[in-house]
């Protein structure tokens, strides 16, 4: 038996051809072998952390599914360019927002306690961390004199100002820097028209407190100020 093959015939032909007929063993060898993809497989062992690299790829991916479905808050950027903390002008009006001042009297009455009526470090540590959003203030000492005499509802309180609407509905940007804000709250004092037979019935006299704060020991936001400690410390300026 002749062993020997040509140089250019594969082995595998010679195989199918003992095999199969001819036309067979060509077709066989054409479609089964020579037309076959290869498929190569990494010669390197799987990694031992397999199952760990695993995990972080879920996780990963579960990561990113979360990102695309929650939208991305705006930055302070885009915020500005949209205006959203911007006051429109149709809403710039004195008798819109003295409801939201009635509120903040009571809100500043119950923050200060028994202290409203007296006043004191008690009453300025509490009203440093207060939030001023709705309090009718008033220049009343400020290093631009035409700025003496603003009174109205704070409607914004930023870092470094005011913006105040006027009751002639007009808004008005006052700087805290080298400013002397004045509030008054108007507290109950004692009530008086009671006599026989007229039960509870009275009519409740009021008393007006006045606070003074200087603005240049308020440039922080309001939402800042309220976990922020306060020392008494010495200011030339007061």
């Amino acid at each position: 038996m002749d062993t020997k093959r040509p140089k250019d015939q594969p082995i595998a032909a010679i195989l199918l051809a003992r095999a199969h007929d001819p036309d067979d063993a060509t077709r066989i060898f054409t479609e089964k072998i020579q037309q076959r993809p290869l498929f190569l497989a990494p010669s390197s062992p799987p990694p031992s952390n397999a199952r760990a690299a695993r995990r972080r790829a879920q996780e990963k991916k579960k990561q990113q599914r979360k990102k695309a479905l929650k939208p991305q808050p705006l930055s302070a950027t885009q915020r500005r360019r949209f205006g959203l903390y911007n006051v429109p002008r149709e809403a710039q009006r004195y008798a819109l927002f003295e409801p939201l001042h009635q509120l903040w009297l009571g809100y500043v009455r119950e923050i200060l306690g028994s202290e409203v009526y007296t006043g004191g470090e008690g009453a300025a540590a509490k009203l440093a961390s207060a939030d001023f959003h709705g309090a009718g203030v008033e220049v009343v000492r400020s290093g631009c004199v035409s700025r003496v005499g603003i009174r109205g509802i704070v409607v914004k309180d930023s870092k470094f100002a005011f913006e105040v609407v006027t009751r002639r509905d007009v808004l008005k940007l006052v700087p805290k820097e080298g400013t002397v804000f004045r509030f008054e709250v108007p507290v109950p004092v004692s009530v008086s028209g009671l006599g026989e037979g007229e039960g509870e019935k009275g009519e409740v006299q009021t008393s007006t407190m006045v606070f003074e704060i200087h603005g240049e020991q308020f440039q922080f936001r309001s939402a800042d100020r309220a976990s922020r400690k306060f020392r008494a410390h010495f200011s030339k300026k007061l």
